[in-house]
């Protein structure tokens, strides 16, 4: 059975060293000192190792079942979701005036990794949760906040969201789910929806849906959109549970992975629901709770990646195989352990400089949403809505690429069940799909975010690598190998940009032909941008004479491999991006 260990060590250098919590001007920041942050990740981590981490291959092989209308989770995550509930660990930062901690978003974040690499599945329960309680604190009337927070706060109740219905994925606009206005101010939601994770379970009470319907009035596409909450159990004016709502599960999804989460198709026959924000504006809602859920789900990128990376290493370290082409390394065996091979090297490398740049540009990304959201700091949400596609399109496709990559590691063991590699391949593939799919994120990344509010915020994210280039220009231990590198690759992603904007005018094809391109550009690019940072993080530390200089030296040579071997993708990216539709568009659709 797979292992799990949280990599408190690297989240700490993160937080600290490179990102300088503590010292950020932003409300709440100054109470995460190391010893703090320290104490909250290592009680995190040993839930996860012990607690979730066994219960990841249950969940796999047992999956859920629905009997008589009920859902039944698998074997032992009742226990599991009390020791969450109990550890208060959905409110750590969820405001204090309903039952959370209160804590900087970052923090939640860097929790989130542990327990989603340990188990994904199960960790979407109270995730799906924390999303639907964002969107109420957001949206949502000081009744609505009041009457459904503090309890899905405490994980007493969960949330979900449902957007996808048969015949409407990403186009919304075609959804046809209904709204009729009643005379209490309530709306009667009949409709059925597909795909809601954690649409049903035995774990909580109450689950409270927030869903996406039609209302009159509204007109066509999305601007007819509103949004509900629908709660499986009406919630009586004391807050006890009243009568069942007209909401059924019509089945469970049979998945290619994430067994243990409960995927439900989800019928609403006249259900009772109450509007959450404004009336035709449910979109706006929504993407409260699907922009989080968007960076959510590219930390499962590389939380997926993290794990098979750890016992991808454990493998190598083990598995004796050929020997080593410059001389033995194990004498007294028979063989030398695969580790030693330079291909196994050039794979556990890809790995681990993909996994510690994108927990890097992850957390960087939770600290600007700190910086929007507590600091009222508006370039600050500019940039990281600009970032969230790369986050969630990038951090997947490589997230599974990496997971793929740890079970090749194993060779003919990776494909057998009992070592638990394939779970991991199979968990980590949905993150490429659900909350958008990496297509839409690299149009949305190419089609809005880049023309958002006249240009200025990739504009504003182009000058501040400039800047951090400038200021770091006499550096001479790490300009040859973070600098230039990340020089080069800035100025590839702005070559991407002018062409899109000289050609992408003309024929918008051109642009989108090169969308999926440019998304992973401009994720190398961040990665770049990251791993300067951790460079100069590190050496600043070892200059100081630290006393954890291995783990100093180590993250030094990781990100020069990644500089060296990663960061030149820029270059292919670009010449396929310049290269236009035609060659894309060349096929006329019958001739496929």
């Amino acid at each position: 059975m797979p292992s799990y260990t949280a990599p408190t060590r690297d989240i700490q250098f993160v937080l600290h060293d490179v990102l300088d919590i503590a010292a950020a001007k932003i409300s709440g920041h100054a109470d995460l000192d190391r010893d703090f942050t320290a104490a909250i990740l290592e009680e995190a981590g040993k839930v996860a190792s012990e607690v979730l981490a066994p219960l990841n291959a249950v969940g796999d092989t047992m999956g859920c079942r629905l009997e008589n209308g009920v859902v039944h989770t698998p074997t032992g995550f009742d226990r599991a979701f009390a020791a969450m509930r109990d550890g208060g660990w959905n409110g750590l930062d969820i405001p204090e005036e309903f039952g959370g901690q209160g804590l900087p978003y970052v923090l939640g974040t860097a929790v989130g990794e542990i327990f989603v690499s340990a188990n994904m599945a199960f960790n979407m329960y109270q995730g799906l949760t924390h999303g639907a309680v964002s969107a109420i604190l957001a949206h949502g009337t000081e009744e609505q906040k009041a009457t459904y927070v503090p309890k899905m706060t405490s994980l007493e109740w969960t949330g979900t969201m449902n957007l996808t219905e048969p015949h409407a994925g990403t186009d919304l606009g075609m959804l046809r789910t209904k709204a009729e206005p009643r005379n209490d101010g309530s709306y009667a939601i009949t409709g059925q929806k597909i795909f809601i994770s954690a649409g049903d379970h035995d774990l909580a009470e109450n689950i409270i849906h927030l869903v996406l319907a039609r209302a009159p009035g509204g007109g066509e596409g999305t601007r007819g959109i509103s949004l509900f909450i629908v709660p499986k159990f009406l919630v009586n004016t004391d807050g006890s549970l009243g009568a069942r709502n007209a909401v059924s599960v019509g089945k469970i999804e049979e998945k290619m992975g994430i067994h243990g989460n409960a995927t439900c198709v989800m019928d609403y026959d006249g259900a009772t629901g109450f509007l959450t924000g404004e009336l035709h504006k449910g979109m706006r809602a929504m993407f409260t709770m699907m922009n989080e859920a968007r960076l959510g789900v590219g930390l499962q990128g590389y939380a997926q990646a993290e794990a098979a990376y750890q016992n991808a290493v454990i493998y190598a370290r083990d598995r004796l195989q050929g020997r080593d082409v410059t001389g033995p390394k194990n004498p007294d065996g028979p063989a030398d352990p695969i580790i030693v091979h330079p291909d196994i090297r050039r794979s556990l490398m890809d790995q681990k400089s993909f996994v510690e740049g994108a927990r890097a540009f992850t957390l960087w990304g939770a600290h600007l949403i700190d910086r929007s959201h507590r600091a009222d700091d508006a370039a600050a949400e500019g940039l990281v809505s600009l970032l969230t596609p790369v986050i969630k399109g990038f951090l997947t496709d490589k997230g599974f690429d990496a997971t793929i990559a740890a079970q090749q590691v194993y060779g003919g063991h990776g494909y057998i069940e009992e070592w638990g590699m394939s779970q991991f391949a199979r968990d980590a593939r949905i993150a490429m799909i659900y909350e958008g799919a990496n297509g839409i994120q690299a149009l949305d990344l190419v089609g809005r975010k880049l023309a958002q509010d006249g240009g200025k915020h990739v504009l504003a994210f182009f000058e501040m690598v400039k800047t951090f280039l400038k200021e770091h220009d006499g550096d001479a231990a790490l300009k040859a190998d973070f600098l230039d590198p990340l020089k080069a690759a800035s100025k590839d992603l702005q070559a991407a940009a002018m062409y899109f904007m000289q050609k992408g005018m003309k024929n918008p094809n051109n642009a989108l032909a090169g969308s999926t391109d440019f998304l992973h550009m401009f994720g190398h690019v961040c990665l770049g941008l990251m791993w300067a940072r951790m460079a100069i993080a590190a050496q600043k530390a070892l200059d100081a004479d630290t006393t954890d200089p291995e783990f100093l030296k180590t993250k030094l040579a990781t990100g020069r491999y990644y500089m060296a071997r990663q960061l030149p993708a820029t270059a292919l990216h670009l010449k396929r991006i310049q290269s236009g539709a035609d060659t894309v568009m060349a096929l006329d659709a019958a001739a496929f």
